[in-house]
């Protein structure tokens, strides 16, 4: 093969698995945007480790109510064009936390490029209906600790191995970017916390070359939502004659993609600290969503909601 031959092939690799080589872990990856993330991490070329409580064995299963597992998120991954990597872990205990890292720096040399902090599990524990002084305070500040002390301690361990390399990427998934409020105390509080964050990090971590971001997604066709309106992702438009704003909702893929466009742009340190959406970033980076359309809910706020509920807000 001569070198012509030699440098096109490369280059036609790299463009279409422009993170073939790099290692992630996606954290809370079981389902939804957590699911979409890993999978596109790993049609992107990617190793991709996997983690959640929700496990085939059933032991500890946190959703028991949810059929999605760990390990089925990582064949996706695989199937994809990856490599998954399943691993149940409770990213509130320190020390499963601790193994985890230790597990990914002797099987990857020390190599970690990608940490995507998608913890959540607060479906079960937000009070829609009820003002603060009226919730129950122990469900609230389980919900704090699920979704904000779970990030902080799996970035605890996971950091010095891009520290070590003096390169990498932190994404915060979260709920909004902006500074409007989130329809209930716990909720808001968490969503907005996770930004912080996001922005912390890149403070701490840009001497040494590593990015940090928070990203959301706009309205998440995830698995439970897709229940909640008696749709697959197959006929999800069906859902839009019950809600008509479900018309401009996105699929974790979209919100997939986009992570793994900012993981694939060697410019990512300009984004650092940043509170980053899906809307704003398919413009820079091209890509759609599954279905080859390009959602952009903060335009539909613009024009659906906003008349009502007010303007969404410029981003934190």
């Amino acid at each position: 093969m001569t070198t012509t031959t030699t440098t096109t092939a490369t280059a036609t690799a790299t463009a279409t698995a422009p993170l073939r080589g790099k290692v992630a872990l996606v954290a809370g990856g079981t389902r939804g945007g957590g699911r979409g993330i890993a999978v596109e991490l790993g049609a992107a070329g990617a190793t991709v480790y996997v983690t959640g409580r929700s496990s085939r064995g059933g032991t500890g299963r946190f959703r028991p109510d949810r059929p999605e597992t760990v390990e089925e998120t990582a064949e996706r991954v695989t199937a994809a064009g990856g490599l998954g990597i399943p691993v149940r872990v409770d990213h509130s205990s320190p020390d499963e936390v601790r193994a985890l890292v230790a597990r990914i720096d002797a099987e990857q040399s020390g190599r970690l490029d990608v940490l995507v902090n998608c913890v959540w599990g607060g479906d079960p524990l937000t009070d829609w209906d009820h003002p603060l002084w009226e919730q129950d305070l122990d469900t609230g500040l389980r919900l704090v600790r699920q979704a904000v002390e779970t990030h902080v301690i799996t970035s605890r361990f996971a950091l010095p191995l891009m520290v070590a390399r003096g390169s990498g990427l932190v994404v915060e998934v979260t709920d909004g970017n902006t500074a409007r409020y989130r329809g209930s105390f716990f909720y808001d509080l968490a969503k907005s916390a996770v930004i912080r964050l996001a922005f912390a990090q890149a403070a701490e971590l840009r001497e040494h070359g590593v990015a940090a971001v928070a990203l959301t997604p706009g309205f998440l066709r995830s698995e439970a939502m897709l229940d909640h309106f008696g749709v697959t992702e197959a006929n999800w438009r069906e859902a839009v004659a019950k809600d008509p704003h479900f018309a401009h909702s996105e699929s974790p893929a979209y919100l997939g993609r986009a992570v793994a466009a900012l993981a694939a742009d060697p410019a990512v340190m300009a984004k650092s600290g940043r509170a980053l959406a899906t809307w704003s970033l398919y413009g820079e980076y091209g890509f759609t969503d599954a279905d080859g359309t390009r959602p952009d809910f903060a335009a539909h706020w613009a024009t659906a909601l906003e008349p009502t509920l007010g303007p969404l807000g410029d981003p934190l």
